[in-house]
């Protein structure tokens, strides 16, 4: 990357800068303030991506429940994108999720994103599934993947 990206806490305040991004890359499937909101005040585990400048280049989300997370959100604005703002902000959700004792991680990614599911690829989830028409109003299939941590020596998951 040329310029320092730096992941942080998303907070309330994030929210106006991300609505944009949610718009140019979701558009009618895009979330509406109040569901970032709701991920919010339920304390869900979210973080941005911001540069020098702090502006926001990309967004995820996590939630965490007992021995299992879901991957609520990764979003990379385009003039951001192929900069490794995803993988961070991946690597991110993954190291929450593991330090909160989570043993499997799941998301649902649009079936026609293939970038993203070779980026999933590459960090070991795997396709466990389809949702068909998942993603509305598009009727997109999402498809489910999965990652489960591998055993260590000990026994004990990495």
């Amino acid at each position: 990357m040329s310029h320092p990206v730096r992941p942080t806490r998303f907070r309330w305040w994030h929210i106006d800068e991300v609505l944009p991004i949610e718009a140019d890359l979701f558009g009618a499937e895009q979330w509406s303030p109040a569901m970032f909101w709701n991920e919010l005040a339920n304390g869900h585990w979210y973080r941005v991506a911001t540069d020098a400048d702090g502006a926001v280049l990309g967004y995820a989300g996590l939630t965490v429940q007992p021995d299992e997370a879901w991957v609520q959100n990764i979003a990379v604005r385009r003039d951001a994108q192929r900069r490794g703002v995803g993988r961070m902000l991946l690597e991110e959700l993954l190291t929450e999720a593991a330090r909160q004792g989570a043993r499997t991680v799941l998301l649902e990614v649009a079936a026609d994103n293939a970038p993203a599911q070779k980026l999933y690829a590459r960090y070991g989830f795997e396709p466990i599934g389809v949702r068909r028409g998942y993603y509305q109003p598009s009727n997109t299939d999402a498809l489910v993947m999965r990652r489960v941590a591998a055993p260590t020596e000990d026994g004990t998951d990495d």
